[in-house]
Formats: C-alpha cells, structure tokens, sequence
C-alpha cells in the first residue's frame, strides 16, 4: 500500500485555489504585486477582467487541440492500419511540419490570408500541437500486442470492432499523454496570439513589457502557469486511471 504524498494530498487543489482568487478577485492581491512597481504605476492590469481573459484562453487553447486531437487521431490510425501503412513516412513529415515553423512565423504568414484576432492563433496552435498527440496515437496502437489482436480476431471480432474495443482502450493513456503534453505547450503558447490582436493573457504580458511593468508581466505568467499546472496534474490522473495496471487492480 502507497503512503500518501504532501503531493498527492494537494494534488492541483492549490493551483485552483490560486486561479480561483486571482480570476474572482485579482484586487485582493494587489499589495503583492505594487511591491514591482513605484507608487505611480498601476499594479493590477484593468483593461479587461480576468474571467474574460481566462476564457478567451482556454477558448483558444481547447478549440485548437480538440481540432488537432481529431487529425491526429485519424491519421494515427490510418497509418497503422495495412491500407496506409507505406504512408507512415509522410504523414510524420507533414506532422512534424507544425513543429518546423515557430508559431510566430506560421502567425506571420497565417495574418494576411486570415486577418487579426483569434483565427490565425488557432492555426498556429493547431500546428504546433498536432505531433504529440500524433506520435502517441501512433506509438499506442503499435504496440499493441500481437497475442491481443490474435485473440480479439479468434473471438471473430472484425477489424473495426478490434480497433475500437481492443487497440484504441490500451492505446489511450499514451493517447491521453500526448493531448496532455500538447494542452500544456499550447497554454503557454497562446499568449504569443496577443501580438496579433487574439484575447488572452499574452495581452497582460505585452502590455507589461510595453509599459516597463513588471506587475503585469507577472500576473499574465502567473496565470498561465497555474492553467498549465492544473491541466497536466488532471491529465496525469486521467492517465493512471487509464492504464492497463490501474483497471485490471480494480
């Protein structure tokens, strides 16, 4: 038997508390953060409110890796099917192609066909958060073992029902891993859509580096960091609960 951890005792418990104080009232820390600025400047960023910011986020973020954790899926299992197995070599390139480009280029080249504001964020968040969740699905499924499929095929399940009630459940805490590790890189990367009129907390932070104001730097950074905290700490739960060690111990 385990012995419980301090950190497995709080678990993301203190990192929601502190997003909840900071999006419910951010004003109740405001003597924390004037100790970054002089008298005259102001220490909590007012020009729009956090819940708003906060959503616009995770808007962002979630819309993003939902639409690549569909792509990823799809070709993930394509290519470990035998119909397009010679097209694995491909479709890695292709998938690697988000991670070539920084996202600041693909938002650079995704502006003038795609205007200011959230559109060209979500491509360039797509991209970039495309090949883990790809990598993983085509990693679950190819090691799979051979014996499983064999006696999946035995029982006369056909190769649908295989994939679906065999290989896709034993695939999918790598699967869950790779959306965990891309929702993480995307939180953080999102703030970079600021520069090109998308909402968020890049907004914060670009307007502390303009105005030489550290608070704002830090309320941004802050904020972002407690979302990326809390999404991997829920998602490395979501992965453990899936693992094949943790059903069949039930």
């Amino acid at each position: 038997m385990k012995t419980p951890t301090v950190r497995g005792w709080l678990g993301p418990g203190l990192p929601v508390l502190l997003l909840l104080i900071m999006t419910i009232n951010i004003e109740w820390l405001t003597p924390l953060f004037s100790y970054f600025v002089d008298e005259r400047t102001p220490a909590i960023y007012s020009r729009d409110s956090v819940f708003n910011l906060l959503l616009w986020h995770l808007t962002a973020v979630f819309l993003a890796i939902a639409a690549a954790t569909l792509v990823a899926l799809i070709g993930g299992i394509w290519v470990t099917r035998a119909s397009g197995r010679e097209f694995l070599p491909l479709a890695r390139a292709i998938a690697n192609l988000g991670q070539t480009f920084p996202p600041v280029a693909v938002l650079a080249l995704a502006v003038p066909a795609l205007g200011f504001g959230l559109t060209p964020t979500l491509v360039a968040l797509f991209l970039y958060g495309m090949l883990p969740i790809y990598e993983n699905t085509v990693t679950g499924l190819q090691q799979v073992p051979s014996q499983v499929t064999d006696a999946a095929r035995g029982m006369g399940m056909n190769p649908r029902q295989q994939l679906w009630f065999v290989e896709l459940p034993l695939a999918l805490p790598l699967i869950v891993a790779g959306i965990r590790i891309s929702l993480v890189i995307s939180i953080g990367t999102a703030t970079i859509g600021s520069t090109v009129a998308a909402k968020g907390f890049g907004e914060v932070i670009i307007a502390g580096l303009l105005t030489d104001n550290m608070a704002f730097v830090l309320q941004g950074a802050i904020m972002v960091a407690l979302m990326a905290i809390i999404i991997d700490s829920l998602l490395q739960r979501l992965e453990r609960r899936l693992s094949p060690t943790a059903i069949t111990s039930k």
